[in-house]
């Protein structure tokens, strides 16, 4: 396999030695990865592997026991993640994430939800007096912004159709593409989403993994994603990592992992004395192939 030459400003996110300690519990341990500018990049594992807390620890809803995440912009700017509290990393940062549970105003429109997102945008437009609710200033024209922005990604996530329905109506799978839309409000470098194809069906997965495809492509923002689903893995991600008890087993391309044997056997459940075996019927396997 040739080698790529990979340049600092191609890094956009960079995790050294993280680990993560609940008591005497390690979540994660000495775990280290990076993130390229521009790509979709999977964090898989088995249940239990640790994923959620890593991204916990990146979008700082926990503050890691020991290690640095560090987040380069394409400005050149560089955070220290692990040192800023959660509304700095959205706010500055430029991280936004969703949740394995929907997190969204049901009772509001779908439009109204995306607007929300952009609250402290036209807060700041206002003054934070009354004068620019009633129009005085900069906040009718942000007002127009934020609703000309709001309608884009409805359309880009098919649902502009929907815009003045309660969002509690939508179906799942189109409440899950409500929430990255709102996520996208935010104008994030990097989108965080925790197991986005839960609970879709074929169907719906195949919509997300277009809607995906093409944040990447119209806005060049980068994806990291947990997710269990491996046909949305396989077919949308660029490089894949994973856990396995709070340590990094593997580290590639989605044809490097899924033909990885370590992978396979913590995939199959195996026990670490019977890894060693897995590995070589996997290699046995392979060397028949070729």
């Amino acid at each position: 396999m040739n080698a790529v030459t990979t340049t600092p400003n191609d890094i956009l996110l960079k995790v050294d030695h993280l680990s993560m300690k609940f008591g005497g519990l390690m979540a994660i341990n000495d775990f280290s990865f990076e993130a390229k500018r521009g790509d979709i990049t999977a964090l898989i594992g088995p249940n239990g592997a640790g994923k959620t807390t890593v991204f916990n620890c990146i979008t700082g809803f926990y503050k890691p026991t020991m290690g640095m995440i560090t987040l380069n912009q394409k400005s050149g700017k560089e955070y220290l993640l692990e040192r800023l509290p959660d509304f700095r990393i959205t706010r500055e940062a430029k991280v936004a994430r969703t949740f394995q549970n929907i997190r969204l105003f049901s009772g509001l429109t779908v439009l109204e939800n995306l607007l929300v997102a952009q609250h402290n945008k036209l807060m700041r437009a206002s003054g934070y007096t009354i004068l620019g609710l009633l129009g005085i200033g900069r906040y009718s024209t942000e007002a127009k912004n934020a609703i000309e922005l709001a309608r884009f990604w409805l359309e880009k996530a098919d649902l502009i159709d929907r815009a003045d329905d309660p969002a509690g109506d939508l179906s799942y799978g189109a409440q899950r593409r409500l929430e990255i839309a709102r996520a996208m409000c935010t104008g994030p470098e990097l989108l965080c989403l925790d197991e986005p194809a839960a609970g879709l069906n074929p169907r719906e997965s195949l919509v997300l993994n277009e809607f995906l495809r093409s944040i990447r492509k119209d806005t060049g923002t980068s994806l990291l994603l947990i997710e269990h689903d491996m046909s949305v893995v396989m077919e949308i991600s660029d490089h894949v990592i994973v856990l396995e008890y709070g340590q990094k087993i593997s580290d590639g391309t989605p044809d490097e992992v899924k033909n990885d044997p370590r992978v396979i056997a913590a995939y199959l459940g195996v026990e670490d004395e019977e890894v060693e075996e897995v590995i070589a019927e996997v290699e046995h396997l392979q060397e028949g192939e070729n």
